[in-house]
C-alpha cells in the first residue's frame, strides 16, 4: 500500500508537469480582427435656410386683343411673335360697311340740322306776332316744342354719327400697350367680332412669376417684409431666385411683388407674384420655373453628411464611432437637407464621428478602424444651403 501510494503520487505530479510544459508550448488564441470603415467628424455651422416653390412665368400685362365691331379680317398688319408699340396697328376689317354706315349717318344728321334751323326760323317769327296777338299764344308754344323735339333729332343724329366714325375707326385694330405680339388666332378672310380672341399683347420685360405659399411662410414673409394694406410688399428688395426647367440659373434677381387676396382653403396656401428682369424676352409666358428665396437662417447647425444616415423603418440611426473605436448605433432626430449633408437636430454633439462608409457590415459594439473620410471639395454657395422644397 505504500508503495502504491507512492507511485500515484510521482504520477500526478508528473502528469501535472506534463501539462504545464505542454500549457506552455501551445500559441495564444488570436484577437478578433477589426472592421475598416470610414468616418467623418459631426461639424457645426451657421446655415442658411432657403425655401424653395413652382411656379409659371406670366407677363407683366397682357391685353386680349379682340374686335369691337363684326366684319370679315381684312389684313394682318404686324409681324408675328415680335415686339410692337403702344398704338402698333395690328389687323384690319374691312371698313366699306362702316365708312358707308358713316357716310348715311352723317346725311341724316345734315337733314337733322336743315330741319332745326327751319323750325328755329319759324319760332322766331312767331315770337313777335304772338306778343301782338296776330296769332295765339297756343301756335307759338307748338312752334317752340316743335324746335325743341328737332333739336333733340339733332342730338340723335350727331350720336349715331359718332357712334358710326367709332365703329369706323374700330376697324384698324391696335395694340394697347407695348409687348410682344402672338401668332394671330384668325386669317385672312375670317369672320370675326367681339367674342373673336384675335391675338394675345404681353409685356415681357419685366415678367410676372407666379407661385403659391403656404400659410406658415406667407407669415414668415409678413413678419420679415412687411406688407401695406394694399398687398404690396415693402423693401424686400431681389431676394427671388428663379431656375428654369432645363436647371439653369436666371441671371437677374427678381422682387416679390403682390401678395393674394386669399389663403386657398383646398391648398392652404396663398399665391405671390414676383417680378423678374427679362432683358431679350427670353422668358415666355406659361415657362415652368423654380423659385427660391433665403428665408432665415439655422444658428449652430450640426451637420453630418446623408451617406451617414441610416432610415430603420421611420426612425433615423447614426454609427458613432466612440475613443476606444467602438461602434455605437445611436438614435437622431433629423432635420433639413443641406446639400449633401443633413442636420442633426437632436441626438449628437459637434466633433463625434460617424461612420460614412462600411454601414453595412458592423452593428452595435464592435470595434472599428476609423479612417477619415476625405475632405469633400466645396461647391460653392449651394453646399451650404438649407432646403425646404415646396411642390
Amino acid at each position: 500500500m505504500r508503495m502504491l501510494g507512492r507511485c500515484g503520487s510521482a504520477c500526478l505530479v508528473g502528469g501535472l508537469l506534463l501539462t504545464a510544459v505542454q500549457g506552455c508550448g501551445s500559441p495564444e488564441t488570436p484577437p478578433q480582427p477589426t472592421h475598416p470603415v470610414v468616418v467623418a467628424q459631426v461639424s457645426k455651422e451657421d446655415v442658411p435656410i432657403y425655401a424653395h416653390w413652382v411656379g409659371s412665368v406670366a407677363g407683366f400685362n397682357n391685353a386680349q386683343i379682340r374686335s369691337q365691331v363684326s366684319g370679315y379680317l381684312l389684313e394682318i398688319s404686324y409681324e408675328q411673335g415680335t415686339r410692337v408699340e403702344q398704338g402698333a396697328l395690328l389687323f384690319e376689317i374691312d371698313p366699306r360697311e362702316f365708312r358707308a354706315a358713316l357716310d348715311a349717318s352723317q346725311g341724316q344728321l345734315r337733314e337733322a340740322q336743315a330741319v332745326l334751323t327751319r323750325s328755329r326760323m319759324h319760332v322766331e317769327r312767331y315770337k313777335p306776332l304772338a306778343e301782338e296777338g296776330a296769332i295765339s299764344q297756343q301756335e307759338y308754344q307748338d312752334a317752340v316744342q316743335s324746335m325743341a323735339r328737332n333739336k333733340a333729332a339733332l342730338d340723335t343724329a350727331q350720336a349715331k354719327v359718332d357712334r358710326a366714325r367709332l365703329d369706323l375707326n374700330w376697324t384698324r385694330i391696335e395694340s394697347p400697350i407695348v409687348g410682344v405680339a402672338g401668332i394671330a388666332e384668325a386669317q385672312i378672310g375670317d369672320l370675326v367680332g367681339p367674342k373673336s380672341v384675335l391675338t394675345t399683347v404681353s409685356q415681357l420685360d419685366p415678367v410676372k412669376v407666379r407661385f403659391p405659399i403656404s400659410e406658415q411662410e406667407y407669415l414668415t414673409f409678413v413678419k420679415q417684409l412687411g406688407r401695406p394694406a394694399d398687398g404690396k410688399f415693402t423693401g424686400a428688395g431681389a431676394i427671388l431666385q428663379l431656375q428654369l426647367a432645363d436647371d439653369s440659373a436666371w441671371p437677374h434677381p427678381g422682387t416679390p411683388f403682390v401678395l393674394g387676396r386669399e389663403v386657398d382653403p383646398l391648398t392652404g396656401t396663398i399665391l405671390v407674384e414676383g417680378r423678374f428682369p427679362n432683358p431679350g424676352n427670353t422668358l415666355r409666358p406659361g415657362l415652368f420655373a423654380r423659385v427660391r428665396a433665403h428665408i432665415g437662417d439655422h444658428k449652430g447647425a450640426l451637420l453630418v453628411p446623408q451617406r451617414a444616415v441610416k432610415d430603420v423603418q421611420g426612425n433615423y440611426q447614426l454609427a458613432v464611432v466612440n475613443a476606444d473605436d467602438q461602434v455605437e448605433m445611436r438614435n437622431v432626430e433629423m432635420g433639413e437637407t443641406v446639400g449633401e449633408r443633413w442636420i442633426v437636430k437632436k441626438g449628437i454633439t459637434m466633433g463625434e464621428r460617424v461612420v460614412v462608409e462600411g454601414l453595412q457590415k458592423i452593428r452595435n459594439g464592435m470595434r472599428v478602424a476609423p479612417r477619415s473620410a476625405a475632405k469633400a471639395p466645396s461647391d460653392g454657395k449651394a453646399a451650404n444651403e438649407t432646403s425646404s422644397a415646396k411642390s
